[in-house]
């Protein structure tokens, strides 16, 4: 769909109630796929383009691997994240330039202060300013320039879409998802995005979370399973699901984006339709549930708290949509 004032059909898929009163609706699509890629869920109109914006960054992790790039599986998490910045995610990304002779000079994506409020106010404290390591993605964007060294591509212009690197990506991208891209831009990072449907990125996931350990999408899974923390990092709900769920493999995006694919192949996608963050996950758990995949560890990711003085007067959570096929 080109027409710039299209709206797609998604539905109300959250509510915020205070009180007797439902006082917001979020709308979105959702959908979930089997292991076979067979899509067992269908809410809204999930078969429109839309950005995964850094939910791509597990099948970007993947295109690297299968260049060449080799991490333990600590850093290999980082370079699938959208981390809060703190020292530790700092200092990680510094050792995946350190360990193929790189510097931070060679970063092209956007300095900024760490994306965790926390680390945010102890990086401040410290007397620090807006930096490329502090950036949420700036372990992606080190694992990039090393996958390029690795190559002998050129680091410079490393984001520029007919890049090798980006090629390679690309490809990446349309060979997990099944889906040919028609639709790209630019991340807020200054990587390039690829438009999918929520069908087509949660075969994605999938396929990662499923894949064998010996294989690049399989080591990619395991690294971001057993590194939650390096995905995100401390508070942050996918950093939680993940630990709830042994072996998943979980990635939020900007603009209400949230996937999640299961050991067993079986995966959900989510896109809240305004962009807000807070409907994310309650529509995720709902979505997880109405896929078969037990939920029941997952209450305080469900629902959210509406305070009202203080004290709990309503709650945010996911309306009861059903399959719409």
């Amino acid at each position: 769909m080109t027409d710039q004032h299209y709206v797609p059909g998604h539905v109300p898929v959250a509510r915020m109630i205070r009180g007797d009163l439902v006082e917001s609706v979020h709308y979105g699509s959702v959908a979930a796929v089997d292991a076979a890629g067979r899509v067992t869920l269908a809410v809204g109109a999930p078969q429109e383009l839309f950005y995964p914006r850094s939910a791509l960054k597990p099948l970007q992790a993947v295109a690297m691997v299968r260049s060449g790039l080799e991490l333990e599986p600590e850093l290999l998490a980082l370079a699938a994240a959208s981390h809060s910045g703190s020292e530790a995610h700092r200092t990680g990304a510094a050792k995946i330039l350190a360990r193929y002779g790189l510097d931070v000079s060679v970063l092209a994506n956007i300095p900024d202060l760490p994306y965790g409020e926390a680390e945010r106010e102890e990086y401040l404290r410290e007397g620090n300013g807006p930096d490329r390591l502090a950036q949420n993605c700036s372990g992606k964007h080190a694992a990039m320039t090393a996958t390029c060294l690795i190559n002998g591509w050129p680091v410079e212009g490393y984001l520029d879409p007919g890049h090798p690197l980006q090629q390679a990506v690309l490809a990446t991208v349309q060979d997990l998802s099944g889906e040919i891209v028609t639709c790209s831009s630019t991340d807020g990072c200054g990587t390039p995005v690829y438009a999918l449907t929520l069908p087509a990125i949660a075969r994605a996931y999938g396929r990662i979370a499923s894949s064998p350990s010996s294989s690049p999408e399989g080591a990619v899974a395991a690294a971001m399973s057993s590194f939650p923390g390096q995905i995100a990092g401390e508070g942050r709900d996918v950093t939680a699901l993940m630990r709830l769920l042994p072996g998943a493999v979980a990635k939020d995006g900007f603009e209400g984006v949230q996937l999640v694919g299961l050991p067993d192949g079986r995966a959900v996608a989510v896109k809240i339709s305004d962009g807000g963050d807070r409907a994310r996950m309650p529509v995720t758990v709902r979505a997880l549930q109405l896929a078969g995949v037990d939920t029941s560890g997952l209450d305080e990711l469900a629902s959210r708290p509406v305070l009202g003085g203080g004290r709990p007067v309503g709650r945010l959570s996911a309306t009861d949509f059903t399959n719409d096929l």
